[in-house]
């Protein structure tokens, strides 16, 4: 049995806000009262509204909140990060209101950071979804790819994959050509495949050429663009065949990347990363000395 409490995943654009008892989702809020949105100085006035709603509970968040563009800055655990380093680092506001730190590389050859996306990632395996030895991917606007070893972050890999495409479809020449719904249809395997015999650059140009010498039907750029990139992103971190990569996505994001990791030669098991930010967090929160 674990004390009730109120986990927030605030992000920049969207906030989740989670009553948790024994472990479980008792209450939940979801609004666009993301980090960019909070007034200065509103922090404070904004979780006291969550408790007011939610209950009078300690608080724990996670994301951009901790950010040094959120409430508070709360840091970084560097690789190899366990579930437990991450607890100890915890940035307290006061007894009541805490911020879970980010995960960190800071090698001398390369750099890259993460918030919130270690609550699920650690929480995919605190709660038995994934092993502790495993590839996870955690697909969005900047795409996690983390190495788990002994249920800890080892490594991880951030690739701009969701902004490259809104990038592209807002400011490109090619994001004229850019319409029509993207699924896994045969417009975004044919993206997917074409990325394995072209370098990326090219093979993006292309799009616009086929189109204005009408070689692919209306419509079917956005996906096989997106095809491209997403395709891209699955080679780089899929190194043999059957490589089995654990997904926490769902919906259209889910569909996408089990379709390209499968081209790409991988095997995409898919994982509730709703239930994985649950128990990830409440983890933490029982870990807190």
């Amino acid at each position: 049995m674990s004390a009730p409490f109120i986990a927030v995943d605030w992000g920049t654009t969207n906030r989740r806000a989670y009553r948790i008892e024994d472990a479980r989702v008792a209450a939940t809020e979801r609004d666009d009262m993301g980090i960019l949105a909070v007034p200065a100085g509103g922090f404070a006035a904004e979780v006291a509204g969550l408790r007011a709603r939610l209950g009078q509970l300690p608080v724990v968040m996670a994301g951009m909140v901790g950010s040094n563009r959120g409430w508070h800055d709360a840091g970084y655990v560097p690789c190899a990060a366990t579930i437990e380093a991450v607890a100890a680092a915890m940035a307290r506001l006061d007894d009541d209101v805490a911020i879970v730190p980010g995960v960190c590389v800071d090698a001398p050859t390369r750099a890259d950071v993460m918030r919130g996306e270690e609550v699920q990632l650690l929480g995919a395996v605190a709660a038995g979804l994934a092993p502790a030895d495993a590839l996870l991917c955690q697909p969005g606007t900047h795409n996690k790819w983390a190495v788990m070893k002994d249920g800890a972050i080892a490594d991880f890999t951030t690739a701009m994959t969701g902004e490259m495409f809104a990038l592209l479809k807002a400011r490109a020449l090619i994001g004229a050509e850019m319409t029509g719904e993207v699924d896994a249809d045969a417009a975004f395997r044919e993206g997917v495949e074409a990325c394995a015999d072209a370098d990326l650059l090219s093979a993006l140009f292309e799009v616009r050429a086929a189109s204005v010498l009408g070689r692919r039907p209306p419509g079917a750029a956005a996906a096989c663009v997106s095809g491209l990139l997403i395709g891209s992103d699955c080679r780089a971190r899929i190194t043999r065949p059957g490589q089995v990569v654990h997904l926490l996505a769902d919906g259209l994001l889910a569909r996408l990347y089990t379709a390209a990791i499968t081209i790409a030669g991988g095997q995409a098991v898919v994982v509730d990363s709703h239930a994985s930010f649950v128990a990830g967090i409440t983890r933490i929160r029982n870990l807190m000395s």
